[in-house]
C-alpha cells in the first residue's frame, strides 16, 4: 500500500471516527497530494509525497512563529495539532544528536574548512540523514557551528 492511499484510507477511518481535527488534517494534505499529481502529471512516489508532507510540516512551523508573534496561541496550537497529524506520515525525525553527528562527518568527508564550503557540507549531511525526517534550518545551524 501507498503512503497516498494509507492517506486516503485513513481518511474514511476519521470520517467514521468522527475526528473533525483529523479529517480536515488529512483532507488538506490530499488536496495538496492532488495538485501535485496533477502537476506532475502522473501518480506521486511515496518519495515525493513524503516531501509534500515535510513542505506542509515546514509551512505549519513557519505560521506557528507568526501566530505566536502575533499573541494568536489558539491558531498556533491548531498549527501544532495539524504537524503532530502529518508527521504520523513521515518517517523518524532525526535526533539533534544524529544531526551533529552526520554534520561531524560530512566536514571531514569534504574536508570543508571555512563557510564558503557550507553547500558541500550541507549536501554530504542531508545524503547522511537519508530516510530520516530532518530540518533543513537545524542542519543548516548545525554547519554553521561547526564551520565557524
Amino acid at each position: 500500500m501507498t503512503l497516498n492511499e494509507i492517506i486516503i484510507a485513513d481518511i474514511t477511518k476519521a470520517m467514521k471516527a468522527r475526528d473533525a481535527e483529523r479529517l480536515s488534517t488529512l483532507r488538506m494534505v490530499k488536496a495538496n497530494l492532488m495538485n501535485r499529481k496533477i502537476e506532475k502529471g502522473s501518480e506521486l512516489t511515496d518519495e515525493e509525497v513524503q516531501k509534500a508532507l515535510q513542505s506542509l510540516v515546514k509551512q505549519r512551523r513557519d505560521s506557528i512563529g507568526q501566530y505566536e508573534k502575533a499573541g494568536r496561541e489558539e491558531l498556533a496550537a491548531k498549527e501544532a495539532l495539524e504537524i503532530s497529524h502529518i508527521e504520523a506520515y513521515l518517517p523518524q525525525a532525526a535526533t539533534p544528536e544524529q544531526i551533529e553527528q552526520a554534520v561531524a562527518e560530512a566536514v571531514v568527508e569534504t574536508g570543508a574548512t571555512s563557510m564558503k564550503e557550507m553547500g558541500m557540507v550541507m549536501k554530504a549531511a542531508q545524503a547522511r540523514l537519508a530516510g530520516m525526517s530532518s530540518d533543513g534550518k537545524m542542519v543548516s545551524e548545525a554547519v554553521k557551528a561547526k564551520l565557524s
